[in-house]
């Protein structure tokens, strides 16, 4: 078997008794790994992953002060296994009784990959997700070689977009029959806006899935977006009843640090701990920490609201450039538009059915000859014909609503 993504080589291998394929998991061996947004483009006006247009919220007097204090920092030190400091911000800005309820990881990634491992057994029980949703999901599910099972969201539109019976809302029985039938299954995922989908998961929904007495695991929901969706939508206020619920938060998107890689579980306090037996010594670096610290500071955090509401006007802005495009074959915007980017099919002109084909090929355009970077999610279920763009800065998304406008004339 190749290794995915080395080219074969017709050098002899040296010593000629080894072959690292037989050393390699057959499962990490066969693994398509998770296909970032930078991987096919790293230039242009890049509206493709979701990151925050508007750049991070550190308030300018404290940025060279934190700059300062990261360069003075002793770096030749191991930096804080705990970060107490770090949790106890989180804790009071989402309402949580103390840091004991907050686990830091290195992205929301690392969170996915301890609950996995600290869960579920490998080769014998499973995870559900709900697709359209994360792709990293199933990267860590194959990683760890465990079993997947699939219920999609409600892929009609007939009840309108998102709320407890819409388009990408969650077939609440289905989940249950599915955990039901299945008690290998320890964890669900959930997405919540969901990527690609924007949309929110219903609280009533998910209460009825925590209360649900047959299935004994635990129901993650990943907030990533949650700051762009209002207020009261966040699941982060049912911790306090529910010990078989963790909340996924990230600093990559609301707060513009992407770069810094820091995600967080929030759940009662003994998931809390075992992740934290866990996990990586010293897993979030120095400076990670002191930027994070400088962004969860008073006029950080007022920056970073009033940077929320500038790109929510935004993106209802984009939301009704792109409907007045509909003539050229752009369709209705799909989901439920709770998170920084937006959905939308492209359709054919005349028969205004979602066309996988003529999506990808203004996709391509797009990117190689306009220099607009934005997501194909066609492939994904519910999203036939579908680009995922993220809301950019003004000028961003006036640029790329007169290039979209050129290349859905021409194609």
């Amino acid at each position: 078997m190749a290794i995915l993504g080395l080219a074969p080589s017709s050098e002899p291998q040296r010593p000629a008794h080894f072959d690292i394929e037989k050393v390699i998991r057959p499962n990490i061996l066969s693994l398509h790994p998770y296909r970032c947004a930078r991987d096919d483009y790293q230039e242009g006006i890049l509206l493709d992953a979701n990151e925050n247009s508007h750049g991070h919220s550190i308030s300018s007097p404290g940025k060279m002060e934190e700059l300062v204090s990261v360069l003075n920092a002793d770096l030749h030190r191991y930096p804080d296994p705990s970060h107490d400091d770090i949790k106890t911000r989180i804790a009071q800005l989402r309402s949580l009784p103390d840091p004991k309820h907050v686990f830091l990881g290195v992205g929301s990634d690392e969170v996915i990959d301890l609950l996995m491992r600290v869960c579920v057994t490998p080769g014998r029980e499973k995870i559900l997700i709900t697709p359209p949703t994360y792709g990293m999901y199933t990267v860590c599910a194959h990683v760890n070689d465990i079993g997947i099972v699939r219920c999609n969201l409600n892929l009609s539109g007939d009840h309108g977009e998102g709320g407890e019976n819409g388009r990408f809302s969650l077939v609440v029985n289905d989940i249950k029959a599915a955990v039901s039938s299945d008690p290998a299954i320890k964890l669900i995922f959930l997405c919540s806006p969901g990527n690609p989908t924007g949309t929110l998961i219903s609280l009533k929904s998910l209460r009825s899935l925590l209360d649900y007495e047959p299935f004994k695991g635990i129901v993650v929901v990943d907030e990533a977006y949650i700051d762009f969706a209002g207020e009261d939508a966040s699941a982060v206020s049912m911790i306090r009843d529910y010990g078989n619920l963790c909340v996924m938060q990230t600093l990559s998107k609301s707060f513009g640090l992407a770069g810094i890689r820091l995600g967080l579980a929030l759940a009662q306090p003994p998931l809390i701990q075992i992740l934290t037996n866990t996990k990586a010594p010293y897993n979030v670096s120095t400076p990670t920490a002191q930027l994070a610290v400088a962004a969860l500071k008073q006029p950080s955090l007022a920056n970073m609201r009033e940077k929320i509401g500038s790109l929510l006007d935004s993106r209802k802005r984009l939301a009704q450039s792109l409907a007045d495009l509909d003539y050229l074959g752009l369709g209705p915007i799909i989901g439920g538009n709770d998170a920084n980017f937006l959905m939308v099919p492209v359709v054919d002109k005349v028969t205004r059915v979602p066309d996988n084909g003529r999506s990808h090929r203004i996709y391509k355009v797009l990117a190689e000859e306009n220099g607009i970077v934005v997501r194909y999610r066609g492939g994904e279920p519910g999203c036939t014909g579908c680009l995922r763009i993220t809301v950019g800065t003004p000028q961003e998304n006036k640029v790329l609503l007169e290039k979209l406008r050129k290349v859905l004339e021409v194609l």
